[in-house]
């Protein structure tokens, strides 16, 4: 295993510090929660003493991970150390963003471990640790064994959840051997992947008028560009009546992705003060989503991404740029692959 260059920096900057807070950005899911749980156990057990926080509520689909009510959505005034996991982007602080307390994390040391392939964006970041695996949680393994940091059962299984939340199960392009081998260690450790999977699905159970609104969202899906991208839109109306038992767009968004001839599914969210967000996801040979999510200011992962918008436009507009862009997107893309079949066929 190779050792990260940043390995002895976040050592130092871990070994000086007490009162550590941990941060996730304002669309926490999986990787992100399981991770800060992780990291929440490592860390008190190297005799630190860690701090959770998330500047919205944590989603329901999360609560069934051990130490989810944890996480506050108030920084605490004293701390030695911040932590950001699983993003680079300081955009996607929005709600700290807009608070005096984005202001404590200035002047003080901040890691940032994350996993995306983008530029990192937090200005006041002292060491980034960014590295092409399948999700953070297999970051803060590998940093975990080269530290020599202890891994209770809890923060094996943290780690467990967060690999498998953002490889979708070990079958992501971004998967790599080490992933699945690591998922074999944490088993050999004594993590139950059923028992996980098992508490998840427990939660996953909707209430009657939860399907009855999923069928009328399936009833609104729209289809473009021949059929290979699909869209779905979320009023301010239903976000807030329902959003308390479930993200309405995860209600639907892999329905659309599994039509036939579906490549890209879009949701779109439209927000009581005009904010638009998109959540885009993506099949297996269109990796479009983060240029897609790049053009409107958002970002992630190829295959899986988000973006905000907030400058007032018509959702209409919005939503016409972004099929016109996926379009775009996806015959560059077809183009490209035929060239490349072309010049094999030559050669």
């Amino acid at each position: 295993m190779e050792r990260y260059d940043e390995t002895a920096g976040i050592q130092k900057l871990i070994g000086g510090a007490h009162h550590i807070v941990i941060l996730q950005a304002d669309n926490p899911d999986g990787d992100s929660l399981g991770s800060a749980l992780a990291l929440e156990h490592i860390l008190a057990d190297l005799g630190k003493e860690p701090y959770l926080y998330c500047g919205v509520d944590v989603p329901s689909y999360l609560t069934y991970l051990e130490g989810w009510d944890r996480v506050s959505k108030d920084l605490p005034k004293q701390f030695d150390l911040s932590i950001i996991v699983d993003t680079s982007a300081a955009s996607l602080f929005e709600t700290l963003n807009t608070s005096t307390q984005k202001n404590w994390l200035h002047g003080k040391p901040c890691i940032v471990l994350d996993h995306h392939a983008v530029e990192a964006t937090i200005p006041y970041a002292t060491i980034i640790c960014n590295q092409p695996v399948v999700a953070t949680g297999e970051l803060i393994y590998e940093l975990a064994q080269q530290l020599d940091w202890p891994l209770n059962l809890t923060a094996k299984q943290m780690i467990a959840t967060a690999i498998m939340s953002d490889s979708l199960g070990l079958i992501t392009e971004a998967t790599s051997a080490r992933s699945i081998h690591i998922i074999g260690e944490l088993v050999e450790g004594g993590v139950s992947l059923a028992t996980l999977e098992h508490a998840r699905r427990l939660l996953m159970r909707k209430s009657p008028e939860l399907v009855k609104y999923k069928g009328e969202l399936l009833q609104r899906i729209e289809y473009h560009a021949h059929n290979r991208i699909a869209t779905v839109w979320i009023p301010w109306r239903e976000i807030e009546q329902y959003s308390p038992q479930y993200n309405p767009s995860m209600l639907v968004i892999d329905d659309m992705r599994m039509t036939t001839g579906v490549e890209v599914a879009i949701s779109f969210k439209i927000y009581k003060d005009g904010k638009v967000t998109g959540k885009i996801r993506c099949n297996q040979g269109a990796p479009i989503a983060g240029d897609l999510a790049k053009h409107f200011g958002g970002g992630g992962h190829v295959y899986a991404s988000g973006f905000k918008i907030q400058d007032g436009r018509p959702f209409n507009e919005i939503k016409s740029e972004c099929i016109q862009f996926a379009t775009e997107l996806l015959n560059n893309l077809e183009r490209k692959q035929s060239d490349e079949a072309i010049q094999y066929t030559v050669a």
